[in-house]
């Protein structure tokens, strides 16, 4: 199988016979004199092994190694350094590189070193996927913007607190629930402990307390046993309670016991039950308006924003895109069986003039379904077609309003009309965008014009 190689140095007698080393070895080579070059070639296409020379034309090749591990940070890098320069080495492998080879370099030598930095590379991207898929998640591809990099700064201080609440905000398809399964890793002092996750949103009002809280027998009609809520099931771990603002009043109050006391009542109990697990609450929803308009309690909201994150959706923090695509590609062909993958230059030129209003669960389903009916060992995700921000149509103020020409319409068909818009904007996911329309399932469906079954 060919892997992708880039090769960075000035001496062009030396980088055209270490290429023509790494090619019999099975590496496809991509050569540059300059980081100017480097930082083209590395625009086009995330290689699986870098190797780079430390003093170059244009600069020194020690800062570009920081931009590749941040634009691709599962390539492995060998760095060349001067003869002796031993203080060189030293600051590559604190910078990440995976090995350094010192000038005069030996052919043998570098293909020995370069094959083996790749191979150790691999064997620790299956090991993080084993781990992943042991424990329910999927992998966390590192961030490249600022504003990703401060919120999992912020999830690694909070950590070390493992009983504080904490609450993520953000709009449907960020990763909410991929952070609070990173903060649960970091947190977790043992093997085995829980993350339960729960979606307020999806449990009936009349069951909702017995989920949570669990319940003693006879408590209710079908209450033939007793049973353990989420709370006890999470004992030591994490419960995420996705969509928090959709809790009833009643349970909020509840709930608000258990944050201040870690004590709580199953349903029919008379005895108080305990539990060491951290809440981790999520919402796309204004809790702040929920407030205004007395369907959400102030004081859980704010014993829940103690640590309150918001996440910035993905076109807000496009440099992410990229890498985030590899990750997930590579993901996804390990589960559809799919080999030797990649994103085509037209591809990685659509996604990122692509505004993602579906975010990072939008930008999985693109390649999902490009993998499914695009069988070439390049993608173009033919899927987006024109639909880039570059060539949408001017839209009323704010980058994809709802607008509509000609006659005024009745109020009926207007608010079907966006409805449908939503629903677009959304991917076709008709439960997101009931929720962010504040409708139930139902209603949603009625406003549309459509039926369940369809």
């Amino acid at each position: 199988m060919s892997l992708s190689a880039l090769f960075v140095d000035d001496d062009r007698a030396f980088s055209s016979i270490a290429a023509a080393g790494l090619q019999r070895e099975g590496f496809t080579v991509t050569l540059a004199r300059s980081l100017h070059e480097a930082r083209g070639a590395l625009a086009k296409g995330t290689p699986e092994l870098v190797v780079l020379d430390r003093r170059l034309p244009d600069g020194d090749g020690l800062s570009f190694l920081q931009e590749v591990k941040a634009q691709a940070p599962g390539a492995a890098v060998v760095m060349v350094t001067a003869h002796g320069d031993i203080a060189s080495a030293v600051d590559a492998v604190r910078a990440g590189a995976a090995d350094y080879i010192a000038k005069p370099v030996e052919l043998a030598d570098l293909v020995l070193r370069a094959r083996r930095a790749v191979d150790a590379g691999r064997l620790k991207d299956r090991l993080d996927t084993a781990e992943a898929e042991l424990s329910g998640r999927r992998r966390l591809v590192p961030p490249v913007s600022e504003s990703m990099k401060r919120v999992l700064a912020m999830l690694e201080r909070i950590a070390g607190s493992p009983r504080s609440p904490v609450l993520l905000l953000g709009e449907t398809g960020v990763g909410k629930e991929q952070l609070a399964r990173h903060l649960h890793s970091l947190s977790s002092k043992g093997e085995g402990a829980p993350f339960v996750h729960i979606n307020c949103a999806a449990l009936p009002e009349q069951t909702v307390e017995s989920e949570l809280f669990g319940h003693e027998r006879g408590a209710f009609t079908d209450a033939r046993a007793t049973r353990r809520g989420l709370v006890e099931v999470a004992q030591g771990g994490t419960l995420f309670l996705d969509e928090v603002g959709e809790l009833p009043l009643g349970l909020q109050a509840k709930l608000l016991t258990f944050l201040d006391s870690g004590r709580f009542r199953r349903l029919g109990g008379t005895s108080e039950q305990t539990s060491q697990a951290r809440i981790v609450a999520a919402t796309n929803r204004d809790l702040e308006a929920q407030m205004r308009e007395g369907t959400f309690r102030e004081d859980l909201w704010f014993r829940l924003s103690v640590f309150r994150i918001d996440v910035p959706p993905l076109r807000n923090r496009r440099e992410d895109i990229l890498p985030l695509a590899d990750g997930l590609l590579a993901e996804l062909s390990r589960e559809l069986g799919r080999k030797e993958v990649q994103l085509g230059a037209k591809a990685r030129t659509r996604l990122s003039h692509y505004r993602f209003p579906g975010n990072v669960r939008e930008l999985r389903n693109i390649l999902e379904r490009a993998l499914v009916l695009e069988p070439g060992p390049e993608l173009e995700l033919e899927v987006l077609g024109g639909r880039t921000e570059s060539s949408a149509p001017p839209a009323a103020p704010g980058s994809g309003a709802f607008v509509m020409d000609g006659e005024p319409l009745p109020m009926e068909e207007l608010e079907r009309a966006y409805a449908r818009w939503v629903l677009e904007r959304m991917g076709g996911r008709r439960m997101d965008a009931a929720k962010a329309l504040g409708l139930s399932y139902p209603t949603f469906l009625k406003r549309i014009g459509t039926s369940e079954e369809e």
